[in-house]
């Protein structure tokens, strides 16, 4: 028995026997219909099977990729150094976000909260594998739940932007273009064209993971199609040819691709690891392959921030070199 499944935007139905497809595809032939056997989803009005006598629809827009890839957006980034990104959608096109990183959007771009990353393996998926996915992301720090963004309206172009969460670059990268997977540091993903699968990525050995700079656990994105990471301070991308190596610091790794090999080195002798003020280790990526390095990791920035924050026991702000110190606190109402 063929199943067929129905899209009309926000709105999926199925699965669907063959009598309720064509009566389906008869009170609605404006949207788009997948079963076994398609490549994608075609409109419903292009189906010989399903029109019957249903009144031929207008060519309805592109339709969305089928299972297993992603959706096609185009984007726009602005700024410089607090960046945001404006995906523009064609109707039935969906982009993913992490929750709370939405700017603003159109009117007709539809909002729907998911469990998991949104991909076609997580929405096909029973209600276990959902929870999987979710799973995956919570290891990761990041929330239970992923936000989708889809264009709801018949015709057009549809706009949504996110904004980085503190100052730096926003990274566009399609992983088609690097053998389909990225490994990066976790809170570093953005947002993605829907069908790229966020998962987890488990750093073997013990050492890179206590002294790597990412802990035990990376996220990895799967897929085809657009993925937005963000990364503090200004981005390079270095491209390692094999057996090349860079010696990096641990926390200014952002991302590579899955055939850099990721290590760590003991940072020179005693003398540099106490006064040198690198740390222990720094990460060792050898080629070939992709990465991404940030020159001010959000680390870093927020333990200067926490040094120069005032005390309420003592001590306090170092007062920017003023000879005033605690009094010039007071007198400009920082402390107020």
């Amino acid at each position: 028995m063929t199943t067929w499944y129905f899209n009309y935007g926000s709105d999926r139905l199925g699965p669907c026997d063959e009598k309720q497809a064509i009566d389906q595809a008869r009170q609605n032939p404006n949207g788009y219909c997948w079963r076994q056997g398609f490549t994608n989803w075609l409109p419903i009005s292009q189906v010989a099977e399903l029109r019957g006598d249903a009144v031929a629809a207008a060519p309805p827009p592109p339709p969305p990729v089928g299972p297993g890839a992603a959706h096609e957006i185009d984007y726009q980034i602005f700024g410089e150094d607090m960046q945001f990104v404006e995906v523009e959608l064609d109707p039935g096109e969906s982009a993913v976000a992490e929750a709370g990183a939405m700017m603003y959007k159109d009117a007709v771009v539809q909002m729907e909260t998911i469990f998991g990353d949104g991909s076609a393996q997580a929405s096909q998926g029973g209600f276990m594998d959902k929870l999987v996915g979710a799973g995956k992301r919570l290891v990761t720090g990041e929330s239970l739940f992923t936000t989708v963004f889809t264009h709801g309206g018949p015709q057009g172009k549809a706009h949504v932007a996110f904004a980085a969460p503190y100052p730096g670059t926003i990274i566009a990268a399609k992983l088609s273009d690097y053998g389909g997977r990225l490994i990066c540091q976790k809170d570093s993903f953005l947002c993605a064209a829907k069908g790229v699968q966020i998962g987890i990525h488990f750093q073997k050995k013990i050492l890179t993971g206590l002294f790597g700079g990412e802990g035990f656990i990376m996220q990895k994105l799967d897929g085809t199609g657009l993925a937005f990471l963000h990364a503090g301070g200004t981005v390079i991308q270095r491209d390692l040819k094999a057996g090349e190596t860079l010696h990096v610091d641990t926390g200014c790794l952002v991302a590579l691709t899955d055939s850099v090999h990721y290590d760590i080195q003991q940072a020179g002798n005693v003398k540099s690891i106490i006064f040198g003020g690198e740390g222990l280790f720094f990460a060792t990526l050898t080629g070939p392959g992709h990465v991404w390095l940030q020159s001010l990791p959000f680390s870093r920035m927020a333990g200067r921030m926490l040094a120069a924050a005032p005390q309420r026991t003592g001590g306090g702000g170092r007062g920017e070199g003023s000879l005033l110190g605690s009094l010039g606190d007071l007198l400009d109402g920082d402390n107020f």
